[in-house]
């Protein structure tokens, strides 16, 4: 598989996983941000710079393959390692578990408004 192979099938997992939309697995990475770990994003980041830098004959000979596949095989295990319906699910649990605090919340401050205005 050549390298720019291997951005095309992360940059699909990217968009697969994450619901990361871009053109490109630069653009996706970007996109993604904090959705992905540092360490992800960093070696994401040195399968981009070897795509940039394969297109000058001069420098493609100072790509390590080994790094890189090495670096693709990280990225590519955990991106299936997600799962995305538990994160979105992560999402709405997290969204109603805020909201209910919230609910909590005033309901208790207008029993104490109540109880303080002797109307309880």
């Amino acid at each position: 598989m050549d390298l720019h192979a291997r951005a095309d099938r992360l940059a699909h997992l990217i968009e697969e996983k994450l619901d990361t939309r871009g053109k490109g697995l630069e653009a996706k990475v970007r996109r993604a941000g904090r959705n992905l770990p540092k360490f992800i994003r960093a070696e994401a980041g040195l399968l981009i710079e070897a795509l940039k830098v394969e297109a000058h004959p001069k420098l493609a000979r100072q790509i390590d393959e080994a790094r890189l596949e090495q670096a693709y095989a990280n990225v590519e295990r955990y991106l299936k390692g997600l799962d995305p319906w538990a994160r979105r699910r992560g999402v709405v649990l997290n969204w109603l578990a805020g909201n209910a605090l919230n609910l909590l919340i005033v309901a208790a401050l207008t029993v104490a408004v109540l109880r303080w205005r002797g109307f309880l």
